[in-house]
C-alpha cells in the first residue's frame, strides 16, 4: 500500500471534512483504511460534495464550530487520533471583504483552538495545518515564494492565512518542542478537481454555466494562477504526516525538520492566466465564454509562484499531473456527473488516475 501503509486502521481526525478539500480527504483516507471523524460546519454550499459522496454514513461526523474551543478540544480528546488535518476555514477572498470578522475568528482562533486541543494531547500524533499560497506578502514576484519568505495579505482572508501561520509557528516552539505531538503547515495555491461548488470561483462557475448552457463568466481572464488538481497537495499533505509520523520511511535522512512549513504546488508549467485554463475546459466541455471584468472588483492577487524545492528535496514529493491533464480531470468529472455517473466512482476513478500516475513516475509516496 502507497504512503507506506501509513493510514491503514489509524484514527484520523479532520476538520473541515464537509469542504471540498475535505471531502475528498475523506474519500482519500477511507480507501486508505483509516477510521476517519470529521469536524465541520454543515456542507457550504448545495450541492455539496460530501453530500454527493455519501460521506456522513462512512465516517464519524460531528457537526460543529472551530470556533468552539471546548468542542474542539472534546472532540480530538474523545476521537484519538493518530494523524490531524486542520482544514477547517474561511476560504472565500472576496466573502473575506464582507465578513473580515468571522474569517478572522475562523481563520485565526480556529487554528488556535485546534492546536490548543494537540497541546493538551498526550499521545503520539501527527498534524498538519492547511493554509495557503496566499499568506505570502504578495510583491507579484515571477519566480516562487519560499517557505521563508515575508507573510502578509492585502485582503482579509490572506492576512488571515498568514497570521494562522504565525500562531502555529508560536505553538510549536513554544508548546510542542518535547510533545509527542508534531505539527507542520501546509501551504498550496489554487486547486481545482470534480465536486468544489463554491461561489466566486473560477472553475464552479464555468461548470454551473456549461451544465446550463450558458457562457462561463469570466471575472479577471488575465490573472495568472498555479494551477493544482486537488489530489496535488492532498498528496503532500498525506506524505508529510506520515513522514513525521515515521520519518525514516523517506529514503535519506532529513535536511530540515519535519515539522515546518512546506509548500505543495505544481510545475512551473502549470501557471497559467485564467484565459488559458477557460479555452481548455472548453475543449473538453464545449461552450462559450463572456469577459465580466470589473474595474471596481475587490483587489485579487494577479501573479503568484510557489517554489517546492523544499517538498522535493526534503520530502521527495513533487506534482504528478501537467496542467493539461489536471484540467481534463476536472472538466470530466463534473461533464460526467451531470450525465448521470455516480460521483463515488468519478472520484475514486480519478484517486486511482492520479497514484497509477505517480507510480509510472517513481514517485516516493506512491512506491511504498
Amino acid at each position: 500500500m502507497y504512503f507506506a501503509n501509513s493510514y491503514a486502521g489509524k484514527r484520523v481526525f479532520v476538520t473541515g471534512h464537509t469542504g471540498f478539500k475535505g471531502s475528498w480527504l475523506s474519500e482519500w483516507l477511507l480507501s486508505l483504511g483509516a477510521e476517519v471523524t470529521g469536524y465541520s460546519l454543515e456542507p457550504p454550499t448545495t450541492p455539496a460534495l460530501f453530500d454527493q459522496l455519501g460521506l456522513q454514513s462512512r465516517l464519524t461526523h460531528i457537526e460543529a464550530d472551530v470556533r468552539d474551543k471546548d468542542s474542539v478540544v472534546s472532540a480530538i480528546r474523545d476521537a484519538s487520533p493518530d494523524y490531524v488535518f486542520h482544514l477547517a476555514a474561511q476560504s472565500l477572498v472576496r466573502f473575506s471583504y464582507k465578513e473580515p470578522i468571522e474569517t478572522f475568528e475562523t481563520n485565526v482562533l480556529g487554528t488556535a483552538n485546534v492546536l490548543e486541543a494537540l497541546k493538551l494531547y498526550n499521545k503520539e500524533c501527527a498534524a498538519v495545518v492547511i493554509t495557503t499560497d496566499k499568506c505570502y506578502e504578495n510583491r507579484e514576484w515571477l519566480h516562487g515564494y519560499r517557505e521563508g519568505d515575508p507573510l502578509g495579505g492585502h485582503d482579509p482572508y490572506s492576512a488571515s492565512k498568514a497570521a494562522a501561520e504565525l500562531v502555529v509557528a508560536a505553538y510549536r516552539l513554544s508548546f510542542f518542542g518535547h510533545s509527542p505531538v508534531k505539527v507542520a503547515s501546509a501551504r498550496a495555491g489554487n486547486v481545482i478537481g470534480g465536486g468544489d461548488w463554491a461561489l466566486d470561483r473560477l472553475v464552479p462557475d464555468a461548470m454551473r454555466a456549461l451544465g446550463g448552457g450558458q457562457a462561463i463568466p469570466v471575472r479577471n481572464r488575465g490573472a495568472t494562477r498555479p494551477w493544482q488538481h486537488v489530489l496535488e497537495p492532498l498528496s503532500g499533505y498525506l506524505w508529510l504526516a506520515a513522514t513525521m509520523a515515521n520519518p525514516q520511511i523517506l529514503s535519506a535522512p532529513v535536511s530540515e525538520p519535519l515539522t515546518s512549513a512546506f509548500n505543495f504546488g505544481p510545475g512551473l508549467e502549470s501557471n497559467a492566466p485564467v484565459s488559458e485554463l477557460v479555452e481548455e475546459a472548453l475543449s473538453h466541455w464545449p461552450g462559450e465564454w463572456e469577459d465580466h471584468s470589473d474595474a471596481n472588483a475587490p483587489h485579487e492577487a494577479n501573479l503568484l509562484h510557489l517554489s517546492t524545492d523544499k517538498a522535493f528535496h526534503v520530502l521527495e514529493w513533487k506534482p504528478v499531473w501537467d496542467i493539461g491533464e489536471t484540467i481534463e480531470q476536472t472538466v470530466t468529472w463534473y461533464r460526467d456527473s451531470h450525465e448521470g455517473q455516480s460521483q463515488v466512482e468519478l472520484t475514486q476513478a480519478a484517486i486511482a488516475s492520479y497514484v497509477e500516475r505517480a507510480r509510472e513516475l517513481g514517485i516516493l509516496w506512491a512506491r511504498h
